[in-house]
């Protein structure tokens, strides 16, 4: 990418294809110039900063489309160059013949991100802020937008600029302590520094173990959906998307790869995950499909377990789960209980919840007892629930569903946001959570290098060595918001970017 500013750039802003308006983006000291050429109505060099015209764009003196310029005046617009921006008719033949006018009469056509990355060189905003505009516009769901919000506000940027500066001046103390080392003189106070590392050490590790529930929010948060085969695994992914995409058979290992979608509940998108049944089996083909079941369960943020309540309950879960990792447990197709099934899976449950290791929480046994005035209650034939899970295993949700009759469909769906909740915090919007890999990486190094001062400082480590962990944490700041940073990672950065922003 051109590290240069001196030319005028042009791009459309809008998506592509026809729609009601189109905008054109024009950004450059030769912006009002350039447009002017082409336009009839006031003239660009009237025009106030922020404003709107309504006016005819020239083709060759030829009308080519009615459209309004909006300009926005430098320093004061996004760029912190002059920028106009004109709004035609969607026609793309318009749109093509519009920009090949800016071409011709002086415009660069611009490269993806350009524009964000002059508002960055100019000063409008720093690299975080500037990551997070692509961060807003690719969001789907309410919960990635707020996070985008909140750092492309400066929120996030103005905390790394705290503990940056305070680092700075301990830094300043020290190295002005090594320039007079024969004085034996202490500039920096060895409590205040430690204090000061434990702050940032503290803030910098919540940060960046933020991140494996921010990107999950950002992405989509993966929900594993596991159980043996034939429990309803691929009816629940189509039931839940509300489309057919996986194959429904009652046949056992029908499904034998993983299978996804994206779902929009509430503030958060979920990518929900069909994998593969659960079973002991000697077919090479099934068995892949299986361990990539296993595969996606490790890397899920919320399991989904469902059992088959017709059939035995096992006695044990089929698959090994995270003590971690959010648990929710259907037992699906109670439509085919009755009243003798009923009973008969009470008494199987007081069986296992006797079997049970001493070690799982006494609470346990009001499971049973709700259990009990449950099947007393409802006149319908339902599971009888079961919590069999791992001693350690968090708070499970435990069910009772059927696909087929849609019962438990509104509770699976506020659960899975009461999940989603949790894992995003009681957070207010000074609360950080980073959705950022570069910005993890930089606070994880960061992390590290404030625990060396730390260690350094219990060592009783002479001034020079701390000093240069000291530097490490500024450096690994300062490249999250661009303070310090290479034409590289710019290029890099900004790559991703759509061409218009």
């Amino acid at each position: 990418m051109s590290t240069s500013f001196s030319d005028t750039i042009c791009a459309i802003s809008t998506p592509a294809g026809v729609g009601g308006i189109a905008v054109i983006r024009v950004s450059g000291p030769g912006a009002p110039e350039i447009v002017n050429r082409i336009w009839k109505g006031k003239p660009v060099t009237d025009m106030l900063s922020h404003t709107a015209h309504l006016g005819e764009i020239l083709d060759n003196g030829a009308l080519l489309d009615q459209a309004v310029v909006t300009i926005f005046r430098a320093p004061k617009s996004f760029t912190g160059e002059d920028v106009m921006e004109i709004a035609v008719h969607g026609s793309k033949y318009v749109q093509r013949r519009l920009l090949q006018l800016l071409v011709d009469n002086g415009c660069r056509l611009a490269e993806a991100g350009e524009f964000t990355r002059r508002a960055f060189a100019n000063g409008k905003m720093d690299l975080a802020q500037a990551e997070a505009v692509a961060d807003v516009i690719a969001s789907n769901s309410k919960a990635a937008h707020q996070l985008a919000a909140q750092q492309m506000k400066g929120t996030y940027s103005a905390r790394l600029n705290q503990l940056h500066d305070k680092l700075l001046e301990l830094a300043s103390l020290l190295e002005l302590e090594l320039d007079f080392s024969e004085e034996d003189v202490e500039f920096a106070s060895r409590k205040q520094l430690r204090s000061i590392a434990c702050e940032v050490h503290d803030e910098v590790t919540r940060m960046y173990k933020s991140f494996s529930a921010g990107a999950a929010i950002k992405e989509g948060i993966p929900v594993a959906i596991v159980g043996p085969t034939n429990a309803g695994k691929s009816s629940l992914l189509n039931l839940l998307l509300g489309e057919d995409r996986a194959i429904v058979s009652d046949i056992h290992g029908t499904t034998r790869d993983t299978i996804d979608g994206l779902l929009n509940i509430g503030d958060y998108q979920f990518r929900i995950i069909d994998t593969a049944g659960l079973r002991d089996t000697s077919d090479p083909i099934e068995a892949i499909g299986i361990d990539r079941s296993r595969r996606a369960l490790d890397h899920a943020a919320i399991a989904i377990l469902i059992l088959d309540a017709s059939q035995p309950l096992p006695a044990t879960l089929p698959v090994s789960i995270s003590d971690d990792t959010p648990l929710i447990l259907l037992l699906n197709k109670t439509d085919l209980l009755d009243e003798s099934i009923a009973e008969s899976r009470q008494t199987t449950l007081s069986a296992t919840l006797n079997s049970l290791p001493t070690e799982i929480p006494s609470t346990l046994n009001s499971v049973a007892t709700s259990i009990s005035e449950r099947l007393d209650a409802l006149s319908t034939k339902f599971a009888d629930l079961l919590k069999h899970c791992h001693p350690r295993l968090i708070d499970p949700r435990i069910i009772p569903f059927s696909v087929k009759t849609n019962l438990g469909l509104n509770t699976l769906q506020t659960t899975l946001v009461d999940i989603a909740d949790t894992l995003r915090g009681n957070a207010d919007e000074d609360t950080i959570i980073v959705t950022n890999l570069r910005h993890a990486e930089n606070l994880k190094a960061a992390s590290a290098a404030t625990q060396a001062i730390l260690d350094g400082l219990d060592a009783n480590l002479p001034g020079d060595l701390i000093a240069q962990d000291l530097r490490a944490t500024i450096h690994h700041l300062s490249a999250i918001t661009g303070t310090i940073t290479t034409p590289a990672i710019l290029s890099t950065i900004f790559s991703r970017f759509c061409i218009g922003k």
